[in-house]
C-alpha cells in the first residue's frame, strides 16, 4: 500500500495515477486516471463504516512516495505516468486551438490541474478591519522578519488565545509560519511515517505530503460530517496499510472544515480520536475555522487536543477569521511532552531552512489580532452573524435545484453534491467535477473549485461554493452588509443571490 488518495470498492484497479489528481499535483499534460485506484486489496469495507457519497475504506494507489522528488517535479507526480483516456487534463494544448482557421474568440480552457492552480481558501468577502491595518501601518517601519518559529510577542498572543479556548500551555511550546502550508510541510517533516487524512479534506494537504514524499491515504467521513475519518473505516485503512509494510503515523483531521462547511459532532470526534490514538497516530487538528462557526452558543464544538492533550497538534491559519489572508501567518500549539519537545525543535528546523519566517509588521498585525480586543472579537460576531444567513439562503437555492448539500455549520462556503443533476449537466457538456468547476466558474463568475481539489473522485459532481462574492462587490457594500440587520433586504445582496440561485434554476 504505497501511498494512496483514494478509497473505493474493493478489488478494482487502475494502472494510472488516482482519478481525482488534478487539484493535488498533476503536470500539465499528464492524465487522469480512469477508474479507481490501485492496489486496493481484495478486502471489503468495515462494518458499520460511515460512506459519506459512496465512499470507501482503505484504497491505496500507485501514486508511489518513493520516487525521488526531484523526478516529481513541483507538483509530486512522477514523469512517465499513463494518461486515462477522455480525462481532460491537458486542457491548454487541446488541438482546435491550433488548427489553422480556428476562430480566435473559442480559446481553450487552460489546464487548471497542477498544483499552482489550487483553490484559495474561501474569500470572506469583507474590508480590512481598520484598526487591524492601522496596527500593520504602525509595524510598517520594522524590517526584520520575526525568528524561525515567531518571536515572543507573537508567541505569547497565539498562547493567550488557545488559553481562552480552554488549551492550556506555554509559548515555549508555540510555532509560528508564514501561512499554514509551509506550517504543515514543516510539522508532517517533523514527524516520520505515512499520513492519514479524510476525503475530501483541504486542498493543500495532500501536496504537502508529496512534496516530502510521504505515502499519504485518504479516508472517508461519517455520513454526519467531514472533516474526521470515520472511525471503522480509519482503523481498517490502518490494518491494510500495516499489512503492506507502511508505517501510518500521522492523522490529518479539522474539526470545523473546509471543504465541507460542517462541525464534527463531539461524540464522533471522540471516537475518531481514540481510534488514533489507540493506533499510534499522532494527529494535527487543523482549527483555523473554529471562530467562524454559524451558531456558537448552539454548537459544541470540542477539540481533539482538549480529549487527547499528549497526542494533538493543533494548527490554525489567521486568515481563517482574524487577519487577512494577504497578511499569511499561521500558528501551531505543540503537546506539553519531552517527544513534543523534540518534534517543536525539529519543525524551526525545518522553517528556517525553508526561510518560512513571518514578516515582522505582519507578525505585530497578526499578535494583536490574536489578543483579541473587542473590536476584532465584534467584526468576529458580526462577521459569523452575516454568513449565518446568506450561507443558509445559498443552501437554500441550492437545494431548490435539485442539489445535495450539508447544511453550511461554519465558514464561508458549502460543498454540494450536483450528482441528481448530471443527466442536465450532461447536456450541457459537464460530465465531472473539472467540468463543473469550470462551468460554475464561468457561471457565477466567482472560483467554484470541484471536489477533485480535495480529494474526491473526478466523476463525483461536487463542488465547494464560496458566499464572500454575495456580501457585496465594493468595500461600502461589504460594509453595509456586515451592519445590516437584516442582510438578506439589502438590494446587493438580494440582487447576487437572485443571480446566484438562478444559475442553478437552469440545472432543474
Amino acid at each position: 500500500m504505497q501511498g494512496t488518495e483514494d478509497t473505493g470498492p474493493a478489488g478494482e484497479r487502475v494502472g494510472g495515477p488516482d482519478a481525482a489528481r488534478g487539484a493535488e499535483g498533476v503536470a500539465p499534460g499528464q492524465g487522469q486516471a480512469c477508474g479507481q485506484d490501485a492496489a486496493r486489496g481484495a478486502e471489503g469495507v468495515a462494518p458499520g463504516q460511515g460512506q459519506a457519497g459512496g465512499q470507501h475504506a482503505a484504497r491505496a494507489t500507485d501514486d508511489r512516495a518513493d520516487v525521488p522528488d526531484a523526478a516529481r517535479g513541483a507538483e509530486g507526480v512522477a514523469p512517465g505516468q499513463d494518461r486515462a483516456g477522455g480525462q481532460h487534463a491537458a486542457r491548454a494544448t487541446d488541438d482546435q486551438a491550433h488548427r489553422p482557421g480556428h476562430p480566435a474568440a473559442a480559446r481553450p480552457h487552460e489546464d487548471h490541474g497542477p498544483v499552482r492552480y489550487g483553490p484559495p481558501a474561501p474569500d470572506p468577502g469583507l474590508p480590512v478591519l481598520p484598526e487591524l491595518a492601522a496596527v500593520l501601518a504602525a509595524a510598517s517601519a520594522r524590517t526584520r522578519p520575526e525568528p524561525p518559529g515567531g518571536g515572543p510577542v507573537l508567541r505569547e498572543a497565539a498562547r493567550g488565545y488557545w488559553d481562552r479556548r480552554g488549551l492550556h500551555g506555554a509559548a515555549g511550546g508555540i510555532a509560528a509560519a508564514p501561512g499554514a502550508q509551509p506550517l504543515l510541510l514543516a510539522l508532517i517533516g517533523a514527524h516520520g511515517g505515512d499520513v492519514l487524512m479524510p476525503r475530501p479534506c483541504p486542498a493543500a494537504w495532500m501536496p504537502q505530503a508529496r512534496l516530502l514524499g510521504r505515502p499519504a491515504y485518504h479516508v472517508p467521513t461519517p455520513a454526519e460530517c467531514g472533516g474526521i475519518p470515520d472511525p471503522y473505516a480509519l482503523l481498517e485503512t490502518v490494518r491494510r496499510i500495516r499489512a503492506e509494510g507502511g508505517r501510518p503515523k500521522l492523522l490529518l483531521l479539522s474539526v470545523v472544515d473546509d471543504p465541507t462547511a460542517t462541525v464534527a459532532p463531539p461524540e464522533l470526534v471522540r471516537e475518531a480520536c481514540e481510534a488514533a490514538v489507540d493506533e499510534g497516530l499522532h494527529i494535527i487538528s487543523d482549527e483555523t475555522w473554529r471562530d467562524t462557526v454559524h451558531r456558537p452558543r448552539d454548537t459544541v464544538l470540542l477539540s481533539p487536543a482538549e480529549m487527547c492533550p499528549d497526542d494533538v497538534t493543533v494548527i490554525a491559519d489567521l486568515s481563517g477569521a482574524l487577519v487577512p489572508a494577504a497578511w499569511p501567518v499561521a500558528v501551531a500549539r505543540f503537546p506539553d511532552t519531552p517527544r513534543a519537545a523534540v518534534r517543536h525543535a525539529r519543525t524551526l528546523d525545518i522553517l528556517t531552512a525553508l526561510g518560512a519566517l513571518v514578516a515582522g509588521p505582519v507578525a505585530h498585525a497578526a499578535a494583536h489580532a490574536l489578543g483579541e480586543p473587542d473590536s476584532v472579537r465584534d467584526r468576529i460576531r458580526r462577521a459569523a452573524a452575516l454568513q449565518t444567513e446568506v450561507a443558509a439562503a445559498a443552501h437554500r437555492a441550492v437545494l431548490g435545484s435539485g442539489a445535495l448539500a450539508r447544511p453550511p455549520q461554519a465558514g464561508r462556503h458549502l460543498y454540494a453534491d450536483l450528482g441528481p443533476l448530471r443527466s442536465r449537466l450532461a447536456d450541457l457538456g459537464v460530465t465531472d467535477s473539472m467540468e463543473l468547476e469550470e462551468y460554475l466558474t464561468d457561471r457565477l463568475g466567482a472560483p467554484a473549485p470541484g471536489g477533485h481539489r480535495f480529494g474526491d473522485e473526478l466523476g463525483a459532481l461536487r463542488v465547494r461554493l464560496g458566499t464572500g462574492p454575495l456580501l457585496g462587490a465594493t468595500p461600502q457594500q461589504q460594509t453595509e452588509s456586515l451592519a445590516a440587520a437584516k442582510p438578506l433586504e439589502l438590494p446587493h445582496v438580494a440582487r447576487a443571490l437572485d443571480d446566484f440561485a438562478a444559475v442553478f434554476a437552469e440545472l432543474r
